[in-house]
């Protein structure tokens, strides 16, 4: 054994000869029978641990804008051991010395075995049952088609190859050639379905039709490649009863399923429940049954690693599931797991290979492998009338490779399977598959470029008798309710219908994600949270599935759909673009970073959310409202609902007061607008430098009356005058002390929601002061003084910003095209 894993690492670090491992032992009537390995050679392992760690982090920094997984970037770090780069250097002889490669082999399978452990809790054997037929062709096809094509390469391969004078170790061993077709198969047909969704994550495509048809087929490819893995391993090395073998695997793994699984179920929820688990106790629990079934698989005859996916599978979701993802997530993905990553780096062998004779034919297998998968999908889904655009993007996403493919590859050439030659064109095309694929779908899916297409919406703009498509986002099940409670005074009616697509924000952490958004991938009108995520969070995402159920169930017209937006909290707000963009919704309710106490006043909630909505305002594809609950509906000893829109001026104002004018229709609701009339100092315009270029380019102060007085009149004529339960009065305000008096006037009549327009382009003087004063800017002046506790208030608050003061006042850049939106055939793009 000990030779055998030096020739392995012979071969990918160029010494000139064959080392073998000496271990003596020290004590042969002990357990341990080597020597005292981490006094000995503990330093060198944690100073190689640390070069991997280090190496990969720099350089994940570096091809992160690219959108590449982290995984290229330790495949990288290994490269850099390479005779290309350090390989030949003092760095790489001392941290590549032969009698240190066993550890880092050692330390990397023990990171494998963690991976795997993770990677079979997240899964989610439900959502493999009940996948559409689409996807399930799509995933057929690319198994079928890359491994018709895959054995054609190889073939040729080994015709120009076999009789060549290449060097002996450039030759597969002749007994293993029918294995040796499998496993260059099996790799190619392989999807890695984690980095797949992190990948589909960074470049916001998650949430769309895209997204979840390559997401389920790669789900699926993921799952039959672990059941052929189960299946050829045994067949692929040295055991003489392969059957027997695989029949005794596939016996443990139903013993585990429906013997062991309801045993440790039941332990685990009771201590889950009972809140007893230790940090050390949860571990254990974890590592020491991961480490018993992959000696009980391996002894079996299949692989280690079975053993680690079978347990990780068994172990129940929700609450624990969560806690193990805290608990052993960040160190096995970053510090354990990352070294097996590096050492497949240090496997490539390029620069001997590209010395052969037939170095061309080898670049060339390398590109034409890039096609199986491609090919397959562009037919699959030519019969489900999906474009062609679509077809190639879906394909070349189902070309990014994970660890099952290198666990495969690494096998077969650990066993002589694959020679180096074949190993290496394989790795190197499963390396440049994975780096491939964002570059080139981010470039044909450009966020960009997807919202130029899309029309400008705007409540103002959509006429009453139009379907009017919200956008609900929510944290939490307070919030999802207090939403509910604002969209019920929106007057849904048959005529003038409303479809709310509810949309919960979590935060990405790391692998979890990809398991989160396939739980439920092929149900769209429900929440896609886990079973694999905590308890509390999967009954937070059922119970607001059930929050935004009920608009349903109190008005059939309104629809409801809800999903969740998957990000780190820096870019979700790109997750709500491309929501909003796809659902073609004409405003975002947000909810504001603080909720109601008991005292009556407004306490933080997360401050993280401040940023998310900062960043949602910037430069959204429609209006957007963010939303201060404090009890909508509670405050008020009224029997119907009271709302105040305060009107000053400017597209946000009149896009509050489209909002209201909605909501005037509903029965029984009493609406005061007041439009507050700036007269003397507080009519003058800034006359700082910015507002004379947006006052002399775009923002007319004089056209902006107009508009003004003209929406006005209409609603006066088409509302005031038609309903009894609408008022419109006019107040003169001449300081910011005026200003101050009037509003805590208004907090004396206590209204149940208070609507103001955000007032972006509002060029008084007067608010432009008083704005630099604001501790909630994106609150607006208004907004700020009804949301501070010295308001004196319980009314809710909603502020508005339209689409079209973001446009005009020079912060987006974009202009986007007036054209038709996307309409709903079969031929439509799916993003």
């Amino acid at each position: 054994m000990a030779a055998a894993k030096a020739h392995y690492f012979h071969n990918s670090t160029w010494s000139s000869t064959i080392s073998c491992y000496e271990v003596a032992a020290s004590n042969p009537n002990r357990i341990w029978k080597s020597g005292p390995i981490l006094e000995d050679e503990g330093q060198f392992l944690c100073v190689q641990i640390a070069y991997a760690v280090f190496t990969s982090n720099i350089l994940y920094y570096i091809i992160k804008p690219f959108h590449q997984p982290r995984i290229i970037a330790e495949i990288l770090a290994g490269l850099t051991l390479s005779p290309l780069f350090l390989g030949r250097t003092v760095i790489g002889k001392t941290l590549l010395a032969p009698r240190l490669l066993l550890n880092i082999e050692t330390y990397a399978n023990i990171g494998l075995m963690c991976y795997v452990l993770l990677s079979g809790l997240e899964m989610n054997l439900d959502t493999i049952l009940r996948i559409r037929r689409k996807a399930v062709s799509i995933a057929v096809a690319g198994i079928i088609v890359p491994v018709a094509i895959g054995v054609g390469l190889f073939a040729m391969l080994r015709h120009f190859y076999e009789n060549s004078a290449a060097e002996t170790h450039f030759r597969e061993d002749k007994k293993y050639i029918v294995e040796a077709y499998l496993f260059w198969s099996l790799a190619l047909i392989i999807t890695g379905f984690p980095i797949l969704a992190r990948v589909l994550t960074d470049l916001k495509l998650l949430n769309t039709k895209l997204g979840r048809i390559t997401l389920t087929a790669a789900m699926i490819s993921d799952a039959y490649g672990w059941f052929l893995f189960v299946i050829l391993i045994p067949f692929a090395g040295n055991d003489t009863r392969p059957v027997l073998s695989v029949l005794t695997t596939l016996l443990f793994i139903l013993i585990c399923l429906f013997a062991v699984r309801p045993i440790i179920t039941r332990y685990i929820h009771y201590k889950t429940d009972t809140d007893s688990w230790e940090n050390s106790q949860l571990v254990t629990t974890v590592l020491l049954g991961a480490i018993v079934c992959s000696y009980i698989t391996d002894a079996l005859g299949t692989h280690a690693i079975v053993g680690a996916f079978v347990y990780g599978l068994i172990l129940p979701n929700g609450k624990f599931a969560d806690l193990v993802m805290g608990k052993v997530d960040d160190c096995a993905s970053g510090l354990i797991s990352s070294l097996f990553f590096f050492r497949s780096g240090l496997t490539v062998n390029l620069v001997t290979v590209a010395q052969q004779k037939y170095w061309p034919l080898m670049a060339l297998v390398i590109v034409l492998l890039f096609i199986p998968k491609v090919l397959s999908t562009l037919i699959t889904t030519f019969f489900f009338n999906i474009p062609a655009r679509d077809g190639l993007g879906i394909g070349l996403l189902l070309n990014t490779k994970g660890v099952l493919a290198l666990i495969i590859l690494d096998i077969a050439w650990d066993r002589k399977i694959l020679s180096v030659l074949y190993f290496t064109i394989m790795v190197s095309a499963v390396f440049l598959m994975t780096i491939v694929a964002p570059i080139f779908i981010s470039a044909m899916y450009h966020p960009r470029r997807r919202f130029e297409m899309y029309k400008l919406r705007t409540v103002q703009k959509l006429r009453l008798e139009t379907e009017l498509r919200i956008l609900a986002c929510v944290h939490n099940v307070r919030q999802a309710a207090s939403m509910v409670s604002v969209l019920k005074n929106c007057n849904a009616t048959r005529i003038s219908p409303m479809h709310v697509f509810g949309v919960r924000l979590v935060e990405f952490r790391g692998r979890a994600a990809a398991t989160l958004f396939a739980a439920h991938i092929e149900q769209p009108s429900t929440l896609t949270g886990s079973p694999s995520m905590a308890g509390s969070s999967q009954n937070e995402s059922e119970n607001i599935t059930n929050a935004f159920n009920v608009l349903t169930e109190w008005n059939h017209a309104v629809r409801v759909e809800t999903t969740d937006a998957m990000s780190v909290y820096e870019t979700i707000h790109d997750d709500v673009y491309c929501l909003a963009q796809q659902k073609l919704t004409s405003i975002v309710l947000l909810p504001f970073h603080k909720q109601a106490d008991v005292e009556g006043g407004l306490e933080t909630t997360n401050a993280i959310y401040k940023d998310i909505n900062l960043n949602v305002l910037q430069n959204p594809p429609c209006s957007v409202a963010v939303f201060v609950d404090r009890g909508i509906g509670t405050s008020s000893s009224r029997n119907n609902t009271s709302i105040l829109t305060l009107f000053v001026g400017g597209p946000d104002d009149r896009e509050a007061l489209a909002v209201t004018w909605r909501m005037a229709g509903q029965p029984g609701t009493e609406v005061s607008v007041v439009r507050i009339v700036l007269y003397g100092e507080a009519a003058d315009v800034s006359v700082d430098s910015e507002s004379q270029w947006i006052s002399s380019a775009i923002m007319d102060e004089e056209r902006h009356k107009l508009l003004d007085d003209e929406y006005l009149d209409s609603f006066r004529l088409k509302v005031v005058h038609n309903n009894d339960y609408v008022t419109y009065s006019e107040e003169d305000v001449g300081s910011a002390d005026e200003l101050t008096s009037l509003m805590q006037e208004f907090a004396k009549d206590d209204y149940d929601l208070i609507i103001v327009g955000q007032g972006n382009n509002r060029n008084s003087a007067l608010f432009s002061n008083l704005l630099q004063w604001c501790d909630n800017q994106e609150l607006g002046v208004l907004g700020d003084i009804v949301a501070s506790d010295n308001f004196g208030s319980q009314s809710s608050l909603l502020v508005v910003q339209q689409y079209d003061s973001i446009m005009e006042n020079g912060a987006q850049t974009r202009q986007p095209a007036h054209s038709p939106a996307n309409s709903d055939s079969s031929q439509a793009p799916l993003v």
